[in-house]
């Protein structure tokens, strides 16, 4: 399957990318957009657990970024995620493969 990303291949983590590019959740050029971690929790249908592996083999290959912003307390603790310019491309193209594999 030629064109298709490994990592972003799995449904999880396309669902992650997929939700963060419509949300318009992306770093690059002079605005950086984030998307809070219970949003995309939500958005996406996955456990807090499951989310948060996804997460780490996404950040991992340089494809997202989170980061912490501190509350008063853990509880009020809030996460935020986004695509790195390199995530946008590589979902691009991988969306684009998809499209091409579907339409022969």
């Amino acid at each position: 399957m030629n064109g298709l990303d490994p990592v972003i291949h799995p449904l999880n983590r396309f669902k992650i990318c997929a939700t963060l590019n419509a949300f318009g959740a992306t770093q690059g050029g002079d605005v950086n957009r984030e998307m809070k971690f219970a949003m995309l929790r939500d958005r996406t249908e996955l456990s807090d657990a499951s989310l948060s592996k996804q997460l780490g083999a996404l950040e991992k290959a340089g494809y997202v970024t989170r980061f912490r912003e501190y509350g008063t307390s853990r509880a009020k603790d809030s996460v935020w995620v986004a695509l790195t310019e390199k995530g946008a491309v590589a979902f691009r193209g991988h969306l684009a493969a998809l499209k091409a594999l579907a339409e022969g």
